[in-house]
């Protein structure tokens, strides 16, 4: 079989994950290995594709290879992809499938996202490897890569492959009317970064109509208007101090622009199953603020253009985005049905969250995300300083271990409940003694709530 890996590292040859496919190829030189560095030659690809048109045509399997970056793939990858559907390369019927190397933290969302671009091209997806980035070094790492590839070449043997699900709907586009503009008041700034080409006026529209709704300062930001030399290489040149090896000034802009609003509003038009190459570029250079939640505590909201409601893994990574980030997302404004409507309790919203300064908990995205990146710092530390300082000195490093106290207790309820004449004598007083300490919490409120009664 032959075999095209698209090495969508901006690494290149030094890239972790293309390791993982080098390693197949030695044990299977039944086959036939060929690489396209679309990653590190994404500049050379954006001037002449017609080099990887014809080696993705002429191949048997498509093998996508790559780390995660920002919940999808890089932004090189990114950029390939919308030049695979722009070339107009005949795939229909041609296998696909991927391996990537992260600490899982949304290796999922990820995975969906070559899948479903992959299926919009009429390919033949079979699931990928999704492994830790210290796999290959392990000798179960070793196993579980041989077993994917054995499953692999047996599933284009049998003609296996994923589900394609129902074709979408068509896009709606509503239109939007312009507003009049609301008394603006307060010193609170809300700053919108889109990503606005010059036949976007659908998504103009929608941002001038918020801009106009809300009541607060507001400032747009294009990104499509920056001048990027490029994105993230995943050189960790700005683990210590923050600063990027590019010399574009993104980093500053970033802070300076962006990260200072009281609330941040994400406009784009969906592309590919996201929200676009420009705006994975957006994304991934922001690892100048290494693993910090830098913007935690500011609410964000998002004007979408586009079939929001047919994307459910966009939806997946918009929610995480937020929650990860400890972000109150203060809600998604389409053009869909009714947008006009939409934007302004979207704009009514966002400026009750600012003002009030809404923080709600983190569900199972925010805490197993955290969680993950609290383990991968505290083994980095070395090398990831800053991170090291921010997650210290904000408490994040909340391992298990240093609650000794609920410890105890659990132990010493175990081994009452390990006695069955005790366990039966306690069986109607367990519940009564966890719901105890809520139950004093709600009394306390009571009884402080007469006091103030009696007092005034």
């Amino acid at each position: 079989m032959d075999i095209l890996v698209i090495n969508g590292s901006p690494k290149g040859e030094y890239s972790i994950t293309l390791q993982t496919v080098r390693y197949l190829e030695k044990l299977h030189p039944e086959h036939s290995f060929s690489v396209l560095h679309a990653g590190a030659e994404i500049k050379k690809l954006e001037k002449d594709f017609s080099f990887a048109k014809q080696a993705m045509e002429k191949t048997d399997l498509l093998l996508f290879s790559y780390p995660v970056y920002t919940f999808v793939v890089p932004s090189q990858l990114h950029r390939f992809i919308e030049l695979t559907k722009e070339s107009g390369a005949d795939l229909p019927g041609k296998y696909a499938s991927q391996i990537s190397t992260s600490k899982h933290f949304y290796d999922v969302t990820a995975h969906r996202f070559i899948t479903d671009n992959c299926q919009d091209l009429g390919m033949r997806c079979i699931r990928g490897l999704s492994a830790d980035m210290e796999d290959l070094l392990t000798e179960k790492g070793r196993k579980e890569a041989e077993t994917f590839f054995d499953l692999l070449i047996w599933s284009v043997d049998h003609g296996m492959y994923e589900k394609v699900f129902p074709q979408r709907a068509e896009e709606k586009h509503c239109p939007v009317t312009p507003a009049e503009e609301a008394e603006k008041s307060g010193t609170e700034k809300v700053v919108i970064v889109a990503d606005c080409a010059d036949e976007d006026h659908q998504m103009m529209e929608m941002i001038g109509r918020f801009r106009a709704v809300i009541p607060l300062q507001s400032e747009l930001v294009n990104i499509r208007k920056f001048a990027f030399r490029g994105g993230c290489l995943g050189c960790f040149q700005c683990a210590s101090d923050g600063a990027c090896i590019y010399r574009d000034g993104f980093d500053r802009f970033l802070r300076e622009k962006i990260q200072s609003a009281q609330g941040i509003v994400l406009a784009f038009t969906i592309r590919d199953h996201s929200m676009g190459s420009v705006f994975k570029t957006y994304d991934d250079r922001q690892f100048c603020n290494g693993h910090r939640t830098v913007t935690e505590g500011t609410p964000f909201a998002y004007l979408v253009c586009g079939n929001y409601a047919a994307e459910e893994n966009l939806r997946m990574i918009i929610e995480a985005r937020a929650e990860a980030g400890g972000n109150y997302l203060a809600g998604v404004a389409t053009d869909e049905t009714d947008p006009d409507r939409e934007i302004d309790e979207l704009a009514e919203k966002l400026t009750y969250a600012i003002r009030e300064k809404v923080t709600l908990p983190r569900n199972f995205y925010g805490v197993g995300g955290m969680k993950i990146f609290r383990d991968l710092i505290w083994t980095m530390q070395g090398l990831m300083k800053a991170d090291h300082r921010y997650y210290r000195t904000h408490g994040i490093y909340d391992f298990p271990q240093k609650k000794a106290g609920t410890m105890l207790k659990m132990y010493l309820v175990g081994a009452l409940m390990a006695s069955r004449p005790l366990r039966t004598k306690l069986r109607g007083k367990m519940n009564e003694g966890m719901l105890a300490p809520y139950q004093k919490v709600v009394r306390d409120l009571e009884q402080n709530a007469t006091h103030v009664q009696e007092r005034s």
